[in-house]
């Protein structure tokens, strides 16, 4: 996709620092690390978000990132990592090509998604029953 700078490094436009490629998807460091080791794992084949993403695509992208994870962990003396991603400006997705992020962490960092101050706190079950059958329900 024009304009994309995920896109242009897959098509090597752009340099990058990479981990892994394959037919299917590329890894490399983010330029701006929340901690080094920070990696992105992207599609070669542009899609927005993990919702516009084939699902078999998206399943190798969690495998690439189990496969990495703890390669950051022993290369890093990380204390374990995280995977995740943003999909949605709402979300906080700043790129709008899907990638996951991987992220060593340390004991130390102080780096984390937060919780709410009154978290954790029960939900009603007949809500939560509710709400999951809607769900079900929907395509």
């Amino acid at each position: 996709m024009i304009g994309c700078i995920f896109c242009s490094i897959v098509a090597g436009t752009v340099p990058a620092s990479l981990v892994y490629e394959d037919d299917t998807a590329v890894a490399f460091l983010d330029l701006f690390p929340v901690h080094q080791g920070h990696v992105l794992v992207i599609p070669r084949q542009h899609c927005a978000d993990l919702t516009a993403c084939d699902p078999v695509i998206a399943g190798h992208l969690m495998q690439v990132s189990a496969a990495l994870g703890p390669r950051l962990v022993r290369v890093l003396s990380a204390d374990g990592y995280n995977v995740w991603t943003a999909n949605g400006a709402a979300a906080g997705q700043q790129v709008f090509h899907l990638h996951l992020h991987l992220l060593p962490r340390f004991e130390t960092d102080d780096f984390g998604l937060r919780f709410p101050k009154d978290y954790p706190r029960a939900a009603d079950r007949a809500a939560l029953d509710e709400l999951a059958g809607r769900i079900r329900a929907t395509e």
